[in-house]
């Protein structure tokens, strides 16, 4: 389901930024905990929002470090 999909990463997408700002991972998992008490398909498609982003911004960086190694 389509809504599903945009809730979960517009709160992964959350999460990540004040994982950024505050160091504090363990608010991936409380923020999983509050969502799994009312929907654990929200749930699952959180955490693979979260997974997904992790990977996005993982790869972005490593896009950049080979940009500059090669001079682009």
């Amino acid at each position: 389901m389509q809504l599903i999909d945009d809730v979960a990463d517009r709160v992964a997408i959350e999460v990540l930024k004040l994982v950024d700002d505050t160091g504090n991972v363990d608010l991936i998992d409380e923020v999983k905990k509050v969502i799994g008490t009312s929907s654990q398909t929200l749930e699952e498609a959180y955490m693979t929002a979260v997974r997904v982003r992790r990977a996005e911004m993982r790869a972005m960086e490593l896009i950049a470090q080979l940009r500059k190694a090669n001079g682009v």
